[in-house]
């Protein structure tokens, strides 16, 4: 018998809230950067097409494989004891069933771009399945997360060109510092949790205090690497004034947070880093264009 129509978007409408689909505002935007920077113009309407669904089929990817091996511990840490899977409102089959999907989606967009993206794509869904096991045996789960988050410029740059230059790989160093930073603060509200249940972090190897001072030279880093892009690349003017603004948004993130009072994180880790990419993708854009 067919599920009711009104049950099926109820499921869809609880896949989207799992995987958290907004939070491709992160990613795609970079994408779209490598996008631009390798077309150096615009793309064609293929390419953005299934440049795009690649990425939602690789953030999907990213966020069901991670839901399902952490499932466990979401449903003993308080903080994210409340999430689908640990509530029952999504079967592990089903979680399991959508990650296949996405697989296969992602694979089919790669295909559709070049023969390199297709060699590359399974590599990149190692990584972006790999990094959730790191926290069980290493500190170093930031820089893995940052990294997979990088693919998002490396393999729109792919898509495009049908090679990885060094502008790209500097492109997505900054992104991975980027990312990666601010994982280690959010890292930081489950300090107690980490501790207890065995998780490895900066914040637990190295103390918060120690985890800020990563996260700001980081972030430094950051911001020094989409400079150089702009030097290396000759993108001009607009690009500057892009990097400009989103430099003094990640400035006032830091602002926002502290060690003692993290209350902030919230807005920091959602609003902020959702205007800097769309920041930076719009003068960039701007840059390549005009």
């Amino acid at each position: 018998m067919l599920a009711k129509p009104s049950a099926v978007l109820h499921k869809a409408h609880l896949f989207y809230e799992a995987v958290r689909f907004e939070h491709s505002l992160f990613a795609l935007p970079f994408a779209y950067i490598g996008m631009f920077l390798a077309a150096d113009g615009l793309p064609s309407v293929s390419q953005v097409i299934w440049i795009t669904v690649a990425m939602v089929g690789a953030r999907t990817i990213a966020m069901s494989s991670n839901r399902l091996i952490h499932r466990k511990e979401d449903a003993a840490n308080p903080r994210t004891a409340g999430r689908h899977l640990p509530r029952g409102l999504i079967k592990p089959w089903e979680m399991a069933a959508l990650l296949l999907v996405s697989l296969g989606v992602f694979f089919f967009a790669a295909s559709q771009l070049n023969e390199l993206a297709l060699f590359l794509a399974p590599v990149a869904a190692v990584v972006v399945v790999a990094y959730s096991y790191v926290k069980y045996h290493s500190w170093s789960t930031h820089f893995v997360l940052g990294w997979a988050d990088a693919i998002a410029p490396a393999g729109a740059w792919v898509g495009v060109a049908g090679s990885l230059s060094p502008e790209c790989v500097l492109l997505s160093f900054g992104v991975a510092m980027w990312i990666g930073g601010f994982d280690i603060i959010y890292a930081c509200q489950d300090l107690a949790f980490d501790e207890k249940y065995g998780v490895h972090s900066i914040p637990r190897r190295f103390g918060v205090q120690a985890a800020f001072r990563w996260y700001r030279c980081m972030h430094v880093l950051t911001a020094a690497s989409l400079l150089a892009v702009g030097i290396w690349m000759d993108l001009g003017v607009l690009y500057y004034v892009g990097w400009a603004i989103a430099s003094a948004l990640l400035a006032y993130e830091h602002t926002l947070i502290k060690p003692h009072d993290l209350s902030k994180l919230q807005l920091a880790f959602f609003t902020i880093n959702a205007y800097i990419s769309l920041t930076l993708l719009l003068f960039t854009s701007l840059a390549v264009t005009l």
